[in-house]
């Protein structure tokens, strides 16, 4: 089960056009989310280690996202 919420990943999704949403629809969308931003944190962390950091921070977040997207 996802550790996200599921009511605000529906508005994500209708808000996205979608009339009506499904709660397999949802959660899709959750384990999905949490992969990529699994993905996404062991990435900010490299980054963060790499410049001898152990704290994480937005900059290594971004940096993430942008190698990833």
């Amino acid at each position: 089960m996802s550790e996200l919420p599921l009511t605000p990943l529906g508005r994500i999704i209708k808000s996205g056009g979608a009339e009506r949403v499904s709660e397999d629809a949802k959660i899709a969308l959750a384990d999905f989310l949490e992969d990529i931003s699994q993905d996404i944190a062991e990435l900010a962390l490299e980054n963060a280690k790499k410049e001898g950091r152990k704290t994480l921070k937005a900059q290594d977040i971004e940096a993430a996202y942008k190698m990833v997207f």
